[in-house]
């Protein structure tokens, strides 16, 4: 039986495709791309011949049933994947067209570029300043005052400077849930990536942290790429400018968020985001 038919819609920056749109120009930074990716956890396959496309400069939204492959696409991206010992991938990841598993890739440089933050915060148990800074030195930044200056830019891209600053001395753990998120992206941005993943990072906030990291989302996507594991589709649909479907490790249908919440092109997408099923 032929594999069914992934709705690929043509994903327009300002009516023009994206190859035109490149060649009106210089090309941005910050583009990744699964190529007929397959991942296998020992005999169990996680993502089955996904190809799909990350627009730069924007947030791409990963919706789909728990155990669809959300997280292990935005693990492969950065070779998290190769942390599980029977973990086992074929076909393509790239960034800006190179092949991040082909040798000799420096892992530690692959993840200051594309940086990772996880469903549950996980700030060191450190200073406010220490947590930021460890992401600033990772990216060879050696000098105090240089370390200083990375560091409230970082809090600042993340929107919390302003409620830490006169307490950067403190522990990371004095702050709330939602600061501690926001610490964290702090942290992942402080070697100044390209690509930033996030795995479900407001699932556990209140609505009032959760709109502020949606609204972090929302400045953030004009300096990098950013890919989010979510969820709640209200917040795929509030806070990314397109959506993947994934569905049994297949991607089903990438679009732009409006257009694939109001006018999906494959049944299972419609049945997905109305409840039917998943």
């Amino acid at each position: 039986m032929s594999a069914p038919r992934v709705a690929v819609a043509p994903l327009d920056v300002g009516g023009a495709a994206p190859a035109a749109a490149a060649a009106a120009g210089p090309v941005e930074t910050g583009r990744v791309a699964l190529r007929n990716v397959s991942v296998w956890y020992g005999g169990v396959r996680a993502l089955d011949d996904v190809t799909l496309e990350v627009p730069p400069r924007a947030v791409t939204a990963l919706i789909g049933p728990s155990g669809c492959g959300k997280t292990t696409a935005l693990r492969a991206i950065n070779r998290l994947i190769e942390l599980a010992p029977d973990a086992r991938l074929t076909g393509r990841v790239e960034l800006d067209g190179e092949d991040v598993y082909a040798p000799p890739t420096d892992v530690a440089a692959l993840r200051q570029r594309v940086g990772m933050v996880f469903q549950r915060w996980n700030p060191f148990r450190r200073s406010i300043y220490e947590n930021v800074a460890y992401g600033a030195r990772l990216a060879g930044v050696g000098t105090r005052a240089e370390l200083d200056a990375l560091v409230e830019l970082a809090l600042r891209r993340a929107a919390l400077w302003d409620e830490v600053r006169d307490r950067l001395r403190a522990g990371a753990l004095t702050l709330s849930g939602g600061q501690q998120q926001r610490l964290c992206i702090a942290r992942a941005l402080a070697p100044q990536p390209e690509v930033l993943l996030l795995d479900e990072p407001a699932s556990a906030l209140d609505p009032v942290a959760t709109q502020r990291i949606e609204e972090l989302l929302y400045e953030l996507r004009r300096e990098v790429t950013i890919v989010i594991v979510t969820h709640n589709l209200q917040q795929a649909a509030r806070a990314s400018d397109y959506t993947a479907f994934l569905y049994a490790g297949r991607l089903v249908e990438l679009d732009r968020s409006e257009r694939l919440f109001t006018s999906p092109r494959d049944p299972r997408t419609e049945a997905y985001i109305t409840g039917r099923y998943g």
